[in-house]
């Protein structure tokens, strides 16, 4: 429940502080006094917009502070959720700065408006009179029979069920478009696929074929330089091999003479190891390197096929081509594949709708059980509130097209006339009318919803005599279940209120300031005697305020 609210620098508000109680309250004022300020201080703290017009000196900050007791509302996990520390009583802060933005805070955590309206939603109703075109909107409507029917599992469980089942479609249409797509190219991908394939590429291919290349291309060069090389190595004129041998020879006559000996005799050997393996590797290499054109031929067609195809394919080696022939292999096996996953998604799609629509069944059911109580309850209220020949008719039709919320179209037809055609309120219902069938709606659901507090801003708009009393009867009984505060202009609804509030404007030399006070008993029958009679007190209004709010206790 809102337990109080502060108010500074907003509109014609210097600073008022309001403390509220349990049960029916009531707020009266003369027109122009600054109920809808408050009301409208009050929005700010649940998360509507403002700007520095609201700002009554444009020198200094608006705050705007609520408390409200918010034990027993399962808010604890949406406070967690957003690292707010949770307290029964919560304080809500907004302060609207000298340049236009604001700040808002929860339990001093700052905190951002889309917080701040999810926090409202679960804590107060504010009903004003342009709510009342509510009425003709199929979703408030809706809203309506799920309220009473306490659906909020059901339409969970729906809801989580309508979204698989659309992420399934959803993937079916992407399958599709890319298959489209991609069987538009097929003939193409199939060629490029094959031209690729039909080469073997092999990784590394290239720079072996490249080394080969230039080894043909200068096989005679090569030979030569390789039988020169042997020659000097193991020919019969002076060669090296022989030459070291005899070096070793000398080298070990010696070895025995000096330290070093020993040393440079192995070093020597190595060294005739190492070139007697170099000229067996040169003459085999020698041995095997022939002019081949015809080889040389091949190679180099087979570089010029890889050659072109980089350039055809824009990529700069062998590796490139590899991964574009992988690609399209994936593509085409897409392509050929795109049946049996049609058909997987098929079956989820089937499976997924089986579930949908025992679940809407089980929605719809569920609503359908407690139309005729909503029926019935709202047309005997009406019948109390002076509509005798009231009808309200639910309509629930059940179509093929699923939503979010469910497969139902919920219409609510109305007549407060005896053979008046059942027609959407808004369409037969004048604003008197309009008004008493939300506040109906409004009791039905106050007890189903479980919220905190409501506040109705001039509800009895068009409305008067004994059917304002029994609007204010109806005020009252809400206020058993919820904390209810209503904005009123009729004595017979203020005079039903637990605790009553006036709202009014003093004006001084240099600016004019709204307040507001909570009445004693009174100050509370001078204010229904004005309501009564105006202005001009008389005895008969005064005595008349007395007996009224004495058969109102």
């Amino acid at each position: 429940m809102l337990k109080s609210l502060f108010v500074s620098n907003y509109a014609l508000i210097d600073q008022v502080e309001i403390d509220f109680c349990e049960g029916f309250s009531v707020i009266t004022g003369e027109t122009g006094a600054g109920k809808s300020i408050i009301l409208g201080a009050l929005s700010l703290v649940l998360g509507q917009r403002s700007d520095v017009s609201v700002l009554k000196d444009k020198g200094k900050k608006s705050v705007i502070e609520a408390v409200f007791n918010v034990s027993g509302y399962g808010l604890e996990e949406l406070f967690r959720q957003e690292d707010v520390d949770y307290d029964a009583d919560t304080t809500i802060r907004r302060e609207i700065l000298t340049s236009g933005k604001s700040r808002a805070f929860v339990n001093d955590t700052p905190v951002n408006l889309g917080f701040l309206k999810s926090v409202s939603l679960r804590l107060i109703d504010i009903h004003s009179q342009h709510q009342n075109l509510l009425l003709g909107e199929k979703d408030f409507q809706l809203n309506v029979v799920d309220t009473v029917a306490k659906n909020d599992a059901l339409k969970e469980k729906y809801l989580e069920d309508y979204r698989g089942y659309n992420i399934l479609i959803k993937r079916k249409k992407e399958l599709e478009s890319q298959n489209a797509k991609l069987a538009e190219e097929f003939d193409y991908m199939k060629f490029q696929f094959d031209e690729l394939h039909q080469m073997k590429l092999v990784e590394g291919e290239q720079e072996g074929l490249e080394e080969e290349r230039e080894m043909l291309s200068h096989a005679s060069e090569i030979k030569g330089n390789l039988f020169a090389n042997v020659e000097i190595l193991s020919g019969e004129t002076t060669p090296v091999l022989a030459s070291l041998k005899e070096v070793t020879r000398n080298i070990e006559k010696i070895a025995s003479f000096i330290g070093e000996g020993a040393e440079w005799s192995r070093r020597i050997e190595s060294i005739y190891i190492d070139l007697e393996d170099l000229t067996k590797e040169l003459e085999d290499k020698m041995e095997g390197i022939d002019h081949d054109p015809a080889r040389l031929e091949f190679v180099s067609s087979r570089l010029d096929q890889l050659y072109s195809l980089q350039q055809k394919h824009r990529v700069d080696d062998l590796a490139g081509l590899i991964e574009i022939r992988d690609q399209l292999s994936e593509k085409l096996e897409k392509i050929s594949s795109f049946d049996e996953d049609i058909e997987k998604v098929n079956k989820e799609i089937d499976a997924a709708l089986k579930v949908l629509k025992q679940s809407s069944k089980q929605l719809t059911e569920s609503r359908k059980k407690v139309i005729p109580s909503i029926e019935k309850q709202i047309v005997n209220q009406l019948v109390e509130l002076g509509m005798p020949n009231a009808r309200l008719v639910v309509d629930c039709k059940s179509g093929a097209d699923y939503s979010e919320n469910g497969c139902d179209d919920i219409n609510f037809q109305f007549s407060a006339n005896k053979k008046g055609e059942l027609a959407a309120i808004p369409k037969v219902a004048s604003g008197g009318e309009m008004s008493r069938v939300m506040l109906c709606i409004k009791a039905l659901l106050s007890v189903s919803k479980g919220l905190p507090t409501i506040i109705f801003d001039e509800i009895d708009t068009g409305v008067s005599g004994e059917v304002a009393d029994k609007m204010g009867g109806i005020m009252q009984e809400i206020s058993e279940n919820i904390q209810v505060i209503s904005i009123t202009h009729l004595p017979q609804i203020a005079v039903k209120g637990k605790h009553h509030y006036k709202v009014y404007k003093k004006d001084s030399l240099s600016d004019t300031n709204s307040s507001i006070e909570k009445l004693d008993y009174d100050l509370r029958v001078t204010e229904i005697a004005k309501m009564l009679s105006g202005s001009n007190l008389t005895d008969a209004a005064l005595s008349n305020a007395k007996e009224l709010l004495g058969a109102s206790a």
